[in-house]
C-alpha cells in the first residue's frame, strides 16, 4: 500500500502516477476553480487518467490482509469534517439513486440482513498516519447489484449526513473489499468513526472513505464537483 505496505510488491497506482508526472498534474488541475477550465480539463485529462488506472488495477483482487493480533485499536484518528450528525437508527435509511433500475431505500435492518463481511486491513490517511483495523459490514457491490446499476454507470458520489461528498470510480466500488461498514473492531461501529455506515476499503485513502453515509448515487459522468477535499486541489483517484 504505497509507503507504508511492505507486503504488497507491485507497483501502486500512486507510485504510478507519481513517477509519470500525472499526480503532481491532478493535484493542480483539481484545484481550479472555473467550471469551464475544470470541464475542459476533465475532457483531457481523465480519459487518459482511467486508462492508466485501469492498466494498474485490477477490481477484483484481493489487497492482502492483516491478523488479529495486528489490529491496533487506538491508532484510528477520529477526524471530523464539521460536527458528528444526530442519525436516528430507527430513521435512518439508506437511498441507491441514479443510473439504476431498481432505486433503493433501505432501512438498518435491511442491511443488517444482507450477508457480514469482515477484514483486517490498513486505513492510510493523506496526513501520514495509519491503522489497521478490522472493519465489519455488507460489500458495496452487493447494495450495487440490488440496485441493478444501468451500463454507464461509470462513477458514485456519496453523500454524508454532516453535508461531506464524495466520488469513486465504479471498478473501486465494486471491489470485493470495499464495505459499507457497520461494526469496527468487532463491535458495534462508534458514531465518531462514522455510524451507522461508512466507507470502508483497502484501496483508498481516507479521505476517500465517507462517513455517515446516507445516499449513494450513479452516474455516467463526474460534475465539476467531485469531492469535499478534491474540490479544494486533493488527488481524485486517492488509491494505494
Amino acid at each position: 500500500m504505497g509507503l507504508i505496505c511492505s507486503h504488497r510488491l507491485q507497483l501502486t497506482r500512486r507510485q504510478f502516477f507519481q513517477i509519470s508526472g500525472l499526480s503532481g498534474a491532478s493535484f493542480l488541475l483539481g484545484g481550479c476553480g472555473t467550471p469551464s477550465f475544470e470541464d475542459l480539463v476533465g475532457k483531457l485529462s481523465e480519459p487518459l487518467n482511467q486508462r492508466l488506472e485501469t492498466l494498474i488495477f485490477n477490481p477484483q483482487k484481493p489487497v492482502p490482509e492483516f491478523s488479529p493480533s495486528q489490529i491496533e485499536p487506538k491508532a484510528l484518528i477520529v477526524n471530523t469534517f464539521r460536527s458528528t450528525p444526530i442519525i436516528d437508527p430507527q430513521k435512518y435509511r439508506l437511498i441507491v439513486d441514479g443510473e439504476v433500475n431498481n432505486p433503493l431505500s433501505l432501512s438498518l435492518p435491511e442491511i443488517f440482513a444482507l450477508p457480514l463481511t469482515s477484514m483486517i486491513i490498513r486505513h492510510v490517511c493523506v496526513e501520514g498516519w495509519a491503522a489497521i483495523v478490522q472493519w465489519g459490514g455488507v460489500r458495496l457491490q452487493e447494495i450495487i447489484a440490488l440496485a441493478q446499476p444501468k451500463a454507464n454507470a461509470k462513477y458514485a458520489y456519496f453523500k454524508s449526513a454532516d453535508g461531506y461528498y464524495e466520488s469513486w470510480d465504479i471498478a473501486s466500488v465494486l471491489h470485493p473489499q470495499t464495505l459499507l461498514a457497520y461494526q469496527k473492531n468487532g463491535e458495534p461501529l462508534p458514531v465518531d468513526n462514522g455510524a451507522p455506515l461508512r466507507l470502508a476499503s483497502p484501496i483508498k485513502l481516507g479521505y476517500k472513505q465517507s462517513k455517515w453515509v446516507t445516499r449513494i448515487t450513479l452516474t455516467n459522468q463526474l460534475s465539476i464537483f467531485k469531492g469535499y477535499w478534491e474540490d479544494q486541489g486533493y488527488e481524485w483517484y486517492a488509491g494505494l
